[in-house]
């Protein structure tokens, strides 16, 4: 059965950037161009992708929360943006999304309702109680849609595992647009210029927020390791986030003032040009990670810790290590630098652009859809 025609609302938090918020934009675009009525709902309307999505012909309706607590207005307001866009398909991106879809559901019980699951093992102990709370009753109600898509395997055991209907939960990985994440020379000249980076010298980066899920102790620690036998290796934390003075401090302590770099928020396609080798080193949480198959698009090859699918994503273009391993992650990085050549960055391209482009992930789904319209409404 063909899904042509099909009226899509994809329910989201913002567009603000990130990475679910990026799958959702390059999901409604893709569904768009495949002939799909598609609207996007969000809580806050705002965010730097806002623009790219309504650019691209896709309507954004704006459900304007007032703030956490406002819960019984923003779901009237929300149910009547479903009653007014009269979708098919309700698809929610993240928990909170998930939530605010269960609960409108019963109000619109001919709409088919779709999950989205985006995260493996994440460790509630360092989010605080109100995210522990929401993933349980998220769990809880997680019998309520008619399907769930997880972006990672393990992302789809995890949730199985702690509740979730197994049998409803498909897997469709996330698409990396390998037009925008390509390999540029001109982009790697330039930015390695602003980092003062000479020709001879090597790379090594974690592109992330900087959050406990993120590892980037270990991958400070393992920068410490390998530099006194590497002199010409420069470090690079690529990213903002809650943890940035204390991972500078940490880095201090470890003797690597003038080989690391915290860079801030930064565009990520000449940021990974600039690289040699990109580091994934999450200790929980990583589902498909974007970082690393956007690496891998531009030609870089990659270190990753076995967290998520983040061995999958690599195959055998790069080296897997255990997590929370400093000297395993040393070693890699040392071991991947001293082989580096052209062919290990073609076939990092090559893997990504045949497994795991945008188009890939639209196909995917639209497969998923043509099976969900064949089933019965699940009961409300």
């Amino acid at each position: 059965m063909t899904t042509n025609g099909i009226s899509i609302l994809l329910l989201a938090r913002s567009l603000e950037i990130g990475g679910a918020e990026r799958q959702l934009v390059e999901l409604a675009k893709g569904l768009h161009r495949c002939g799909c009525n598609v609207t996007v709902a969000v809580f806050y309307k705002k965010g730097a992708l806002l623009a790219e999505l309504e650019g691209a012909g896709v309507r954004v309706i704006d459900l304007r929360k007032k703030g956490r607590w406002d819960l019984l207005v923003f779901l009237a307001r929300t149910r009547h943006a479903i009653s007014e866009a009269r979708p098919d398909v309700l698809y929610s991106f993240l928990g909170g999304p998930n939530l605010v879809a269960a609960a409108v559901r019963p109000l619109v019980p001919r709409m088919k309702m779709v999950w989205s699951i985006r995260a493996s093992d994440v460790d509630l102990a360092h989010y605080g109680w109100l995210h522990g709370a929401a993933y349980r009753l998220e769990s809880g109600l997680s019998n309520s849609p008619d399907l769930i898509i997880s972006n990672s395997d393990s992302g789809r055991q995890f949730a199985a595992a702690h509740g979730f209907p197994r049998d409803r939960i498909a897997v469709v990985p996330n698409g990396i647009d390998t037009d925008r994440f390509r390999p540029d020379p001109l982009l790697r000249a330039e930015q390695r210029g602003k980092w003062n980076l000479a020709d001879h010298q090597t790379a090594v980066g974690v592109l992330a927020r900087l959050d406990p899920m993120k590892g980037h102790e270990t991958f400070l620690r393992a920068a410490a390791q390998i530099s006194p036998e590497r002199p010409e290796m420069r470090f690079f934390c690529i990213g903002a986030g809650p943890l940035q003075a204390k991972l500078t401090r940490l880095a201090a302590g470890l003797r690597l003032a003038g080989r690391v770099t915290f860079t801030g928020a930064s565009d990520p396609v000449p940021a990974l040009n600039a690289l040699d080798i990109c580091c994934s080193s999450s200790v929980f949480g990583e589902g498909f990670s974007n970082a690393v198959a956007e690496a891998m698009a531009c030609g870089v090859p990659c270190v990753v810790t076995d967290v998520g699918d983040s061995r999958l994503i690599v195959g055998d273009t790069g080296l897997v290590v255990p997590r929370s391993d400093p000297e395993a992650l040393g070693q890699a990085i040392a071991g991947l630098a001293a082989g580096l050549n052209d062919e290990h960055k073609a076939e990092a391209r090559r893997r990504i652009v045949e497994e795991y482009s945008v188009q890939r992930m639209i196909e995917r789904t639209l497969a998923e859809l043509a099976r969900l319209k064949l089933r019965p409404v699940s009961a409300p």
